[in-house]
């Protein structure tokens, strides 16, 4: 059976995540220490107590959402040693851990890659006022239209019923109006703190550009699929469509076509709640598709 493996985003970010296996085995503990030595603050317990306004933060989230996913992919592979992954994906901040999960890039070096970009991105929010909204049940040819007519941006292709926007606030306030006479069956604020994967982000994606620059990739030649392309990556072209990531779509429903399209039968999704899950269920119905969050998935 071909397998791939998955990571969530931004957005995904719970109180409490990986909280039992901080408490259960020592090298999810370790991960963390290493982290708060690493950061010079204790992630951890924003991770474990929260608040959740201060978890939705971005440089909070995206760390967070990295080391506890990458703490439960180690403990499954642990746990499970004869188990074979052909493929890796992520979605937005989840395709770093993929490419860490894969071998290209350092923990530590992830580890400060995302903490340049949550920071880079919340400075971004800061300089730009936005907002992400998800749209439900209205085709993403119609809301493609919509983006244009409102001045929004397509952010995520989530599913053929789910399609994310973001934009500047009197944008994504015109979205909403346009989409609900255009028959969208709900509209969901998103828990994120600016309008990411857009040309608002732009300022981010420059300093990105110039931290990673200095960042030594190794090619592990595991495949990786591009939140740009949908495709797999052309490792000499990693760094680039990293950069070019924050301002683009995200092409999820294309990452899922093609790794079904590669013969993978089932996918796991390793990280905090079960978004990926979810959607992935709604691209299709025919790939065996499992989350693991707690302790108990893995045992089970």
């Amino acid at each position: 059976m071909s397998r791939a493996i998955v990571f969530p985003g931004q957005g995904s970010q719970i109180v409490g995540m990986a909280k039992d296996f901080y408490e259960s085995f020592s090298e999810t503990s370790d991960l963390f220490e290493k982290a708060n030595d690493l950061l010079n603050y204790n992630l951890g317990n924003i991770c474990f107590n929260g608040p959740q306004e201060k978890l939705n933060l971005s440089n909070f989230a995206q760390l967070g959402i990295f080391v506890s996913s990458i703490a439960i992919f180690n403990v499954l592979n642990n746990q499970k040693k004869d188990l074979e992954i052909d493929y890796f994906a992520g979605h937005s901040l989840g395709e770093w851990t993929a490419l860490h999960a894969a071998e290209y890039v350092s923990f530590e070096d992830t580890l400060k890659i995302l903490e340049a970009r949550g920071r880079f991105m919340q400075e971004a929010c800061e300089l730009k006022n936005g907002e992400m909204i998800a749209v439900i049940n209205l085709d993403a040819d119609k809301l493609e239209e919509i983006a244009e007519e409102s001045g929004s941006f397509i952010a995520n292709y989530n599913s053929p019923h789910q399609t994310v926007l973001s934009g500047d606030i009197s944008s994504i306030e015109k979205v909403k109006i346009l989409a609900t006479e255009s028959g969208a069956k709900r509209i969901v604020p998103l828990p994120v703190a600016g309008a990411f994967h857009s040309p608002l982000m732009i300022s981010a994606a420059e300093k990105m550009d110039d931290f990673i620059s200095n960042i030594v990739f190794t090619d592990s030649n595991k495949p990786v699929l591009s939140n740009v392309t949908g495709r797999t990556h052309n490792f000499l072209e990693m760094k680039k469509y990293m950069v070019r990531q924050i301002i683009s779509p995200v092409k999820w429903v294309q990452i899922i076509e093609n790794l079904r399209n590669d013969g993978v039968e089932e996918i796991i999704e390793c990280g905090p709640n079960r978004v990926l899950t979810g959607l992935i269920k709604r691209i299709d119905k025919n790939i065996e598709v499992r989350n693991i969050s707690n302790i108990s998935d893995i045992l089970n």
